[in-house]
């Protein structure tokens, strides 16, 4: 069987005193990654006023860190998880295309070797249900990728009820692989979960990677009924918010329970992370006649920008911790501590080494970015492996060094300073006060984009 020829890494469960040798039970790996949850957007992170047993449970089985990093926007922080690597290597550095049947535009370079790619050949089933958002063309996608299974979203967000896309004049955007489903009037993330709860059922007997790529809380903010009865007395854009944050939390727990009720929980690897802040979309309208989704002009379907970021300011679309940091959370009982907070920065980025040593899978040739967490996991004195933080989309950039962090533009000399150990971060800013720091941040800057986008 080939769950009994996967080797366990002296790095991986090394550091966990467990003995290098010859891996049994090789744990399963699921990634439950929500779409524009919010830095603080979750009751263990400190927002009392949400519901959200599930993650809450979650960050009790594992680690919970404070300081994860995803990206400003959806298909970076995709490119980033799914790769190990800074999203520009794979040529995603602007909105990748999004009708399957429309004009060509960008894709993931196939080149890429994604988590799934690098799983399948140590015997693991991979499916991915959900959104995909790296590239819609049928030549692309994830099943071109790694995952055998995939149904979903190609693009970046659908009514939940008529699957159209929204923006401009819609399109159609629910597939089976590359062929088109029809079902309307079902929720979407309940035919996703579905599937996913399927797929669990279907291998539970062999070692499998399932990455659940929730189209949620993103809007259009479309919560169940019974969740949105929980918040009647909150007012104002937190309450739909709110609502949509625990109806994704619903989901998150039935997956969670499927691998309770399977026994396979404590040997699962569950990856619970958002891809970036909360959005503040709140313009978002049908602004022509006959859309093809049936809406009518007028017809609102945006986010009014309900999330928690506490003392960071910021929002999806910005480099600012509010539209960066986000929460993160990972839970394997069997084999990772319980219970606990680390402080060190991570990134998405950093998932993909830590599962391939988790499972003791040999990492591809190609250069990685991120870096194992398992030193950070195992004590809180670790330092974090990210000296220095990049993110760039399209012409905006930001790099942060230390406390130091510098937000740009390339076409524009000028670049704003802010550093995140003030009493209110990142609020003032420092460029005129400190130009030596604006030019040492800026050259971090040049050289690393020269080295990610040569």
């Amino acid at each position: 069987m080939l769950r009994t020829l996967l080797l366990v890494t002296v790095v991986g469960w090394g550091l966990f005193d467990v003995p290098s040798a010859i891996a049994a039970n090789p744990p399963n790996v699921v990634f439950l990654f929500t779409d524009d949850q919010g830095t603080l957007d979750a009751n263990c992170y400190g927002s009392n006023d949400l519901h959200t047993p599930n993650i809450d449970k979650l960050a009790a089985t594992g680690v919970r860190f404070t300081q994860a990093y995803a990206h400003t926007v959806c298909c970076p922080a995709r490119a980033a998880l799914m790769t190990g690597r800074h999203p520009q290597r794979g040529g995603v550095n602007h909105w990748t295309q999004g009708n399957m049947n429309g004009p060509d535009g960008i894709n993931m370079a196939l080149e890429e070797v994604t988590l799934a790619e690098a799983l399948r050949p140590a015997g693991y089933r991979t499916a991915l249900f959900g959104k995909w958002h790296l590239g819609s063309h049928r030549d692309f996608g994830p099943k071109k990728q790694g995952f055998d299974e995939f149904f979903g979203i190609r693009d970046g967000f659908i009514d939940n009820y008529n699957h159209y896309f929204l923006h401009g004049q819609g399109f159609h955007d629910l597939y089976e692989g590359t062929t088109e489903v029809w079902a309307k009037g079902e929720y979407f993330p309940s035919l996703m979960v579905d599937r996913s709860l399927k797929f669990i059922d279907e291998n539970r007997d062999r070692p499998f990677f399932l990455y659940v790529a929730f189209n949620i809380p993103h809007y259009p903010e479309q919560a169940l009924e019974q969740h949105e009865k929980l918040y009647e007395n909150l007012t104002g854009p937190r309450r739909p918010y709110a609502a949509i944050v625990t109806t994704t939390d619903h989901f998150i727990g039935q997956i969670v329970d499927k691998l309770e009720e399977l026994k396979l929980r404590e040997n699962t690897i569950i990856i619970f992370m958002s891809d970036n802040g909360h959005s503040m979309e709140n313009t978002n309208r049908i602004r022509v006649d006959n859309h093809k989704s049936g809406y009518p002009k007028g017809h609102f379907y945006g986010a009014h920008g309900g999330g928690n970021t506490g003392k960071w300011i910021g929002q999806k679309g910005s480099f600012l911790e509010g539209g960066v940091r986000v929460p993160a959370i990972i839970s394997f009982p069997a084999k990772l501590p319980q219970g606990e907070v680390r402080e060190q920065a991570i990134t998405a980025m950093d998932w993909y080494p830590t599962v391939l040593d988790l499972c003791g899978v040999e990492k591809p040739e190609a250069h990685l970015d991120g870096h194992s967490l398992l030193p950070v996991i195992k004590t809180d004195t670790a330092a974090t492996p990210h000296r220095v933080l990049h993110f760039q989309w399209h012409k905006n950039w930001s790099v942060r060094e230390g406390d130091w962090k510098l937000i740009g533009r390339d076409d524009r000399p000028q670049a704003s300073l802010h550093n995140l150990a003030d009493e209110e971060p990142e609020v003032v800013d420092y460029a005129k006060q400190k130009p030596e720091m604006v030019a040492r941040l800026r050259k971090l800057h040049d050289d690393w984009a020269k080295d990610v986008m040569p």
